[in-house]
């Protein structure tokens, strides 16, 4: 297949949940605050990012004690880190995917484990979602490969489609062992950022993840069948959680306004 991205995105349900996504995102895009205060609203939007992404990982943080430096936990200050990071790394990502991968991970993994950055060569027992065994060595390294190929490559599918793509594939491999799923929705945002929909990395898209429970590990199993049905069912489940990611954001750009 020349355009492998390009036939996902055609999937039943595929095409109508990417424009829904894509709409959300326009609107918050038009919100009147974001004329003067827009970088106030990314920086609150990655804090809150962060912090979602962290309680998708099991530790969950009051928003306000974050906010001001005062939790320690290695997670939560790697989600922190990884999300403070993006903007730098948004130019190297297309070009150079597995080094934007190492640096997340170095920033994510910090205190976790002793070699961050590093590929595993060796199986894992890394399971936080419940998803099962990861793949051996051997298949990671060939499907990273892969990945990296979508990510350099040119493609006709919206951004949406890579996006969930890189992130489903980081969460199901597990290229790291550890902090895995920091990285992948870390490198979700930046796909979004990078590759147009959401340039100023305005949708809290993690926020929308923890929102919907659940369906987020549901979601990432559907993924894992291989199957047309279960990849559109992740791609639905990363459009919806863009929807609700610019829905947290619009809430804040209305506190702000008020």
């Amino acid at each position: 297949m020349s355009d492998p991205l390009a036939v996902v995105a055609g999937l039943p349900g595929v095409p109508e949940a990417v424009q829904e996504a894509r709409e959300a995102v326009d609107r918050l895009y038009r919100h009147r605050v974001l004329r003067r205060r827009g970088p106030e609203v990314t920086a609150e939007s990655a804090l809150r990012g962060a912090r979602a992404s962290a309680a998708l990982e099991g530790v969950d943080v009051p928003l306000e004690p974050l906010r001001v430096g005062e939790v320690a936990d290695p997670v939560a200050q790697g989600a922190l880190r990884a999300s403070a990071e993006l903007g730098r790394l948004t130019p190297t990502w297309r070009p150079a995917p597995r080094q934007v991968l190492a640096r997340l991970h170095t920033l994510a993994a910090a205190g976790l484990t002793a070699d961050p950055g590093r590929p595993r060569t060796v199986p894992t027992t890394a399971d936080p979602l419940g998803l099962g065994p990861a793949p051996g060595p051997e298949e990671t390294a060939a499907r990273m490969s892969a990945l990296a190929g979508l990510v350099t490559g040119s493609s006709a599918a919206p951004a949406l489609v890579l996006a969930a793509i890189v992130h489903a594939e980081l969460v199901v491999l597990r290229p790291f062992g550890v902090a895995d799923g920091l990285v992948a929705r870390a490198a979700e945002r930046l796909t979004l950022v990078g590759l147009g929909l959401d340039p100023k990395s305005l949708a809290a898209v993690e926020v929308g993840h923890a929102d919907l429970g659940d369906a987020y590990a549901e979601g990432l199993r559907s993924y894992q069948k291989g199957t047309g049905e279960g990849v559109g069912a992740w791609i639905r489940h990363c459009a919806t959680a863009v929807v609700l990611g610019a829905r947290e954001t619009t809430a804040i750009c209305e506190a702000m306004s008020r």
